[in-house]
């Protein structure tokens, strides 16, 4: 984990003072965690990024699925242990799984020192300093009620220097059947332009390249306050910089199309666009609460490949829903084959509680599920493999994001690749971290990595 040098490591050798943070989820999460590092230091608290080192250790968590439920609960039994033998002095715990949880996580685990529900994290540092000092403190911090769509608060970037990302808003108005998410963020709250620019131009700043701007739905910022998103990205574009923009979370529907025309011509946004479309069947789309059908669907992809020749599409599908058929999954896999998806994430439907879903008839066998999860990542493997051959011969440009290892590999991404789910590019040669540099690709790895050398 990178941080600011802002805020620099600890070099202390007294556990007692140095504090640590392990974080879980996804993007949004990790501006938690960005948020709550940041409140830490500013309370003197010496921040390590070992927490092997710490004698606090803050576990920021996830809760929006079965499997990152089990993941926190597993990360949090192992601080617990460590704590048991006297390796560790304090257990905080803060995140979605506090704020889905609530008061009956501190029965279950007694021994954690400090809750938190999702905050600013202000009270949170101050009572992590108090319990570091030998003080009384809180035991349990309620969240104070929604959180405000305002500027964020100074951030400790646990991002390398060359992307960070950009909370656009807060909480989401969609219904689907299988997600939490509404209950544990809340209703869409579209932070002002005047903020979010001022936000950009910090991490501008600082040396930022890349801006990735992440929300529960994209596509919904500006409704509430009578502006578009586009509107958005073309202030932010504009900005003094060499930065440029990528937009993860766009929801299919009700897309503002005036986005394709800076997607496609503007230098400072990235022709690639997230959009999570979930499924290609109209009955399991409608049985999710999703909005329009599976033509739809297909309209809209087959729209912005038109408007955006090139474009990289990244999407996000699920399988195993209730209700859902072979010949839905069928209709699915000719969906992913036809458009060549490359970038494709996919899970396996997770039966929660308070989503409209949960209970429903028509379960799909965890392991059929399991099945038809394989079933299209194979389709998406192999359509991965062909780009990425077609990619060797060529010269790409590179975004590079870590700079180079003893034995002299860089890690950067091209513009088709979003940080830490798609695919990296190994660079050898004389690179920095931040720097765009010309590479000529000369293979590709068994995980779909490209390799190649900087001329």
């Amino acid at each position: 984990m990178g941080f600011d040098p802002k805020y620099p490591l600890s070099t202390s050798t007294n556990r007692a003072e140095i504090v640590s943070l392990v974080h879980l989820g996804c993007a949004r999460n990790l501006i938690d965690s960005e948020l709550i590092l940041a409140r830490l230091a500013e309370q003197d608290l010496l921040v390590s990024g070992d927490s092997d080192l710490a004698g606090t250790v803050v576990l920021n968590t996830c809760s929006f699925i079965g499997p990152a439920r089990d993941e926190s609960y597993a990360a949090l039994g192992t601080l617990l242990e460590r704590k048991q033998a006297g390796d560790l002095d304090h257990v905080v715990v803060a995140g979605c799984l506090v704020q889905r949880y609530k008061r009956r996580l501190s029965e279950e685990f007694p021994d954690v020192d400090l809750w938190s529900e999702i905050s600013d994290y202000r009270a949170m540092a101050k009572a992590v300093r108090s319990m570091v000092d030998g003080n009384k403190h809180a035991s349990y911090l309620d969240s104070p009620g929604l959180r405000p769509a305002d500027r964020e608060d100074a951030r400790m970037l646990a991002t390398p220097g060359s992307y960070a990302y950009l909370r656009i808003s807060h909480g989401c108005d969609h219904s689907c059947g299988f997600c939490a998410i509404p209950g544990i963020r809340g209703p869409h709250r579209s932070k002002r332009p005047v903020d979010l620019v001022a936000e950009a131009q910090d991490l501008i700043g600082v040396g930022v390249k890349e801006l990735v701007l992440v929300a529960e739905d994209s596509t919904a910022w500006g409704r509430d306050i009578g502006l578009e998103l586009p509107h958005l990205i073309e202030s932010l574009a504009e900005l003094e910089g060499e930065h440029r923009l990528r937009v993860m979370y766009a929801y299919p529907n009700r897309f503002p199309w005036e986005l394709t025309r800076l997607l496609k011509d503007h230098p400072r946004v990235e022709p690639y666009l997230d959009i999570p479309v979930q499924h290609a069947a109209t009955n399991v789309l409608r049985a999710m609460g999703r909005a329009g059908g599976g033509d739809q669907v297909r309209r809209i992809l087959d729209r912005l490949m038109e408007e955006v020749p090139g474009i990289t599409l990244r999407t996000t599908v699920l399988l195993g829903y209730p209700g859902e058929t072979d010949a839905d999954v069928e209709e699915l896999l000719q969906m992913v084959e036809h458009y060549q998806f490359t970038r494709l994430g996919a899970f396996t439907y997770s039966d929660e509680e308070d989503t409209p879903a949960f209970g429903s008839d028509g379960e799909v066998p965890e392991d059929e599920a399991d099945a038809r999860l394989a079933a299209v990542l194979e389709v998406r493997d192999r359509n991965l493999a062909n780009l990425q051959g077609e990619l060797v011969g060529q010269t790409l440009e590179v975004l590079i994001d870590e700079g180079p290892d003893e034995g002299g590999a860089a890690l950067g991404r091209t513009c088709m690749d979003a940080p830490e789910v798609d695919p990296r590019v190994i660079v050898q040669g004389d690179v920095t971290v931040g720097q765009r540099v010309q590479v000529a690709i000369d293979g590709v790895l068994e995980n779909f990595d490209l390799t190649g050398r900087a001329i």
